[in-house]
Protein backbone atom coordinates (compact mmCIF):
# COMPACT_ATOMS: atom_id res chain seq x y z
CA UNK A 1 0.00 0.00 0.00
CA UNK A 2 1.13 3.25 -0.98
CA UNK A 3 0.26 6.64 1.22
CA UNK A 4 -0.04 10.63 -0.23
CA UNK A 5 -0.01 13.14 2.64
CA UNK A 6 -3.65 15.54 2.29
CA UNK A 7 -2.68 17.74 5.05
CA UNK A 8 -2.53 18.14 8.66
CA UNK A 9 -3.85 20.76 11.51
CA UNK A 10 -0.77 20.30 13.32
CA UNK A 11 3.01 22.10 13.44
CA UNK A 12 6.05 20.95 12.84
CA UNK A 13 5.16 17.42 11.86
CA UNK A 14 3.13 15.96 14.24
CA UNK A 15 -0.03 14.30 14.08
CA UNK A 16 -3.56 14.91 13.39
CA UNK A 17 -2.54 13.78 9.74
CA UNK A 18 -4.52 12.47 6.89
CA UNK A 19 -3.58 10.31 4.00
CA UNK A 20 -5.15 8.80 0.97
CA UNK A 21 -3.85 5.32 -0.35
CA UNK A 22 -3.61 3.70 -3.78
CA UNK A 23 -6.40 1.69 -2.47
CA UNK A 24 -9.00 4.54 -2.20
CA UNK A 25 -8.78 4.20 1.42
CA UNK A 26 -7.97 7.10 3.78
CA UNK A 27 -5.78 6.60 6.95
CA UNK A 28 -5.75 8.54 9.94
CA UNK A 29 -2.52 9.77 12.04
CA UNK A 30 -3.21 10.85 15.58
CA UNK A 31 -3.48 10.25 19.38
CA UNK A 32 -4.72 7.11 20.40
CA UNK A 33 -7.70 7.10 22.48
CA UNK A 34 -6.92 5.62 25.86
CA UNK A 35 -9.72 6.60 27.79
CA UNK A 36 -11.61 3.85 29.06
CA UNK A 37 -15.08 5.55 29.07
CA UNK A 38 -14.36 6.85 25.39
CA UNK A 39 -13.12 3.29 24.79
CA UNK A 40 -16.33 1.76 26.33
CA UNK A 41 -18.54 3.63 23.82
CA UNK A 42 -17.07 2.16 20.67
CA UNK A 43 -18.91 -0.77 18.91
CA UNK A 44 -17.39 -3.88 16.86
CA UNK A 45 -14.02 -3.30 17.55
CA UNK A 46 -11.89 -5.77 15.70
CA UNK A 47 -8.83 -7.34 16.85
CA UNK A 48 -5.70 -4.95 15.16
CA UNK A 49 -8.58 -1.84 15.30
CA UNK A 50 -7.79 0.81 17.20
CA UNK A 51 -9.61 4.68 17.65
CA UNK A 52 -7.79 7.47 17.16
CA UNK A 53 -8.83 11.37 17.61
CA UNK A 54 -8.44 14.23 14.97
CA UNK A 55 -10.24 17.73 14.98
CA UNK A 56 -13.07 17.96 13.06
CA UNK A 57 -11.64 20.68 11.21
CA UNK A 58 -9.08 18.40 9.85
CA UNK A 59 -11.33 16.27 8.44
CA UNK A 60 -13.48 19.08 7.05
CA UNK A 61 -11.04 20.89 5.69
CA UNK A 62 -9.56 18.19 3.76
CA UNK A 63 -13.16 16.72 2.41
CA UNK A 64 -13.57 20.36 1.26
CA UNK A 65 -10.07 20.05 -0.81
CA UNK A 66 -10.76 16.83 -2.07
CA UNK A 67 -13.73 17.25 -3.45
CA UNK A 68 -13.41 20.98 -5.24
CA UNK A 69 -10.10 20.51 -5.77
CA UNK A 70 -8.83 17.17 -6.56
CA UNK A 71 -4.65 16.59 -7.49
CA UNK A 72 -3.79 15.49 -10.57
CA UNK A 73 -1.24 13.43 -8.99
CA UNK A 74 -4.09 11.52 -6.47
CA UNK A 75 -3.94 7.94 -6.57
CA UNK A 76 -7.11 6.39 -8.97
CA UNK A 77 -9.75 4.65 -7.00
CA UNK A 78 -9.44 1.54 -7.20
CA UNK A 79 -13.29 0.55 -7.08
CA UNK A 80 -11.31 -2.94 -4.82
CA UNK A 81 -12.46 -3.82 -1.17
CA UNK A 82 -9.58 -2.59 1.41
CA UNK A 83 -8.42 -5.54 3.68
CA UNK A 84 -6.61 -4.56 6.49
CA UNK A 85 -3.88 -6.89 6.15
CA UNK A 86 -3.27 -6.06 2.42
Amino acid sequence: MRMRFLGSTSEAGACPTLYETDRGTIVVQGLQVTDAEALADLRDVLDGETAVEVPRELITEIARRVVTDRPANAFPTSGATPSATA
